[in-house]
């Protein structure tokens, strides 16, 4: 019987390196592929800087050669541009805060990699997510990784069924230091490298100057305002800032003052106290069930952020339109970002936060 056969994602680093070693010893027939998704000089970064680029390709090269499987490197930079890079721009000059992570997820790991794989006659794509995948009632299901602080579900929850028939997560029953540890014990080059903690194409997080220098469009600046409309000073452009941002306002203030609202077509930011950043709940669209949901209202748990703990809340499904109300009010909930619904550490689905139902004010 033949192997089954597996193309790998490997992107340089340590994760996708041990899940192509994982395979590899289980007996899969293993194709590692790095994407090319942008180059250096097309972000203003220097030539040294290590992510994405063509020094993680000379890693996943090292990696393939030490296990004896072939690697490819697919060039995706014109899809990376239009599905990752164009729609992040147009997000922040909307005035929403996009997660760009789950967009190459979904529009390059799980699209156009995928349709290579399939191209290539591959059984299955395989990644290092700390993710699982389960069936449960005829379905596939995306489940929370044993080692929660890795978990990565929340950025995954755009698969679709068929998807996630032909997709293997290796790493997610392991903890990181199991994942290091099996990667130094077999003498891969990266096995200690460091994990990328920033969006890949604006590592500094500066946003506005990002958009600034890829658009050749200088941002237009604009007024600071209190709660009350009061003018408290200027900002450089509202699409640098975020919900919930304190650092880097530059705003003499008695107390602490944070991004409560933005109006884009006023231009202006407004400022206030944290207690102003609460919502009741939240209407998100362009929704992915992976379960079938409930007739009517029903309850779950939901993260509107990567990095924060599930929140109970009370769901009413209208197609790819969810509105959610939690069960108590939810600290800067932005649009932009993603609400991921679970129940028992299963994902139930998930959609892009569109607007915010009313502000309440905690005392």
């Amino acid at each position: 019987m033949m192997a089954e056969k597996v193309l790998v994602a490997m992107s340089g680093g340590v994760d996708s390196s041990a899940a192509a070693l994982l395979l590899t010893r289980q007996g899969y027939e293993c194709i590692g592929a790095t994407m090319r998704l942008f180059g250096n000089e097309d972000v203003g970064l220097d030539r040294g800087h290590p992510c994405c680029t063509l020094d993680d390709v000379e890693d996943a090269k090292a990696v393939c050669y030490r296990l004896g499987i072939p690697h490819y490197t697919f060039n995706f930079m014109d899809d990376f541009e239009e599905k990752v890079i164009q729609k992040f721009i147009r997000s922040y000059r909307a005035g929403e805060t996009p997660n760009p992570c789950i967009d190459c997820n979904r529009y390059l790991k799980f699209q156009r990699l995928y349709q290579r794989a399939k191209e290539l006659k591959c059984d299955y794509i395989a990644t290092g997510h700390y993710a699982r995948i389960i069936q449960e009632s005829g379905r596939y299901l995306l489940q929370k990784a044993a080692d929660l602080s890795r978990d990565q579900s929340y950025v995954l929850y755009a698969m679709t069924q068929d998807q996630l028939a032909h997709t293997l997560f290796p790493l997610g029953g392991m903890t990181k230091g199991e994942v290091r540890d099996l990667a130094e014990s077999e003498g891969f080059v990266n096995a200690r490298k460091h994990d990328s903690q920033d969006i890949c194409f604006v590592p500094d997080g500066d946003y506005l100057s990002f958009i600034e220098r890829h658009t050749g469009e200088r941002s237009v600046p604009g007024d600071l305002i209190d709660l009350n409309g009061n003018v408290l000073g200027a900002h450089r452009g509202a699409a640098g800032y975020t919900i919930g941002q304190r650092r880097g306002l530059g705003v003499p203030a008695g107390e602490r003052v944070y991004v409560c609202a933005k109006d884009m077509a006023a231009n202006t930011v407004t400022l206030g106290p944290e207690s102003a950043l609460y919502s009741s709940g939240c209407v998100a669209e362009d929704w992915n069930w992976m379960a079938l949901p409930p007739e009517g209202p029903f309850e779950a748990e939901v993260k509107t952020r990567y990095r924060m703990r599930e929140q109970p809340v009370t769901v009413t499904a209208e197609g790819e339109r969810v509105i959610l109300r939690f069960h108590e009010p939810q600290r800067a909930v932005t649009p932009g970002q993603a609400a991921v619904l679970y129940r028992d550490g299963v994902v139930l689905g998930g959609g892009a936060i569109r607007e915010t139902l009313e502000r309440q004010s905690i005392q």
